[in-house]
């Protein structure tokens, strides 16, 4: 995908590139994505390196220098030896600057066309199935889109399969509770009979037209009770 990505952007930002030389199509994305690091990055560890190793040699120079100035038996004091050379090591400094950034971005140049850079004819292990599998942009979006509508089918069916299942099992525990109560009528339809009275629907029918007057007049002496307080 980087190298497809690369050479878009190459496409793209082709008259911008000389302007920009940092640009994102100046990055050498592929290359970047093999080396795990861009060559302008190599170059900068590398111009790095050679800045601190070049004032660490030149401060031991300059003390070097110094120290044998002032035991050659000059009559020039010690603090303008040291200007002198300090002055000396700053202009040797700038110069071998200098001189190492031209050859720097020599070096830049010869490395990215050279050695950090991968030919178009040669694809990464993990792009190889791009090339044998082309795919347009517009499919792959579609089959994005489609796999996001079959996840979100799922979930869905997962949901409702949860629901199902906690209605199942409340329909198990009523279920047991109504045969909890059958086995109960069962049982005392038995004892009732047992003890010779008679029908027990009959009887049971008799019970709850009692019951049922019993809470009318319950009722209509809270009612008197009422009325008697409110006198």
């Amino acid at each position: 995908m980087a190298r497809e990505t690369e050479s878009f952007m190459k496409t793209v930002g082709a008259d911008e590139e000389e302007s920009d030389r940092f640009c994102s199509s100046a990055l050498n994305l592929y290359e970047t994505q093999f080396f795990s690091f861009t060559p302008q990055t190599c170059m900068l560890r590398i111009y790095s390196s050679f800045h601190e190793s070049l004032c660490y040699i030149l401060a031991l120079v300059e003390k070097v220098c110094v120290r044998e100035l002032g035991k050659s038996g000059t009559d020039v004091p010690e603090e303008l030896l040291r200007s002198r050379a300090r002055e000396c090591t700053r202009q040797l400094q700038q110069f071998l600057e200098k001189r190492f950034k031209q050859l720097s971005e020599r070096m830049e140049a010869l490395l990215m066309s050279r050695c950090f850079t991968i030919p178009p004819n040669v694809l990464l292990p993990e792009d190889q199935p791009h090339e044998k599998y082309p795919q347009d942009v517009q499919v792959v979006l579609k089959l994005e889109s489609s796999l996001a509508d079959l996840h979100r089918a799922y979930e869905a069916e997962v949901c409702a399969r949860q629901a199902l299942l906690a209605e199942l099992e409340e329909q198990r525990e009523v279920q047991q509770q109504l045969d909890d109560i059958l086995a109960w009528v069962k049982e005392t339809q038995a004892a009732w009979a047992k003890e010779g009275n008679g029908n027990f629907q009959e009887s049971f029918r008799l019970v709850m037209q009692s019951v049922k007057k019993l809470q009318r007049a319950v009722n209509e002496v809270l009612v008197h009770s009422k009325n008697t307080e409110l006198c």
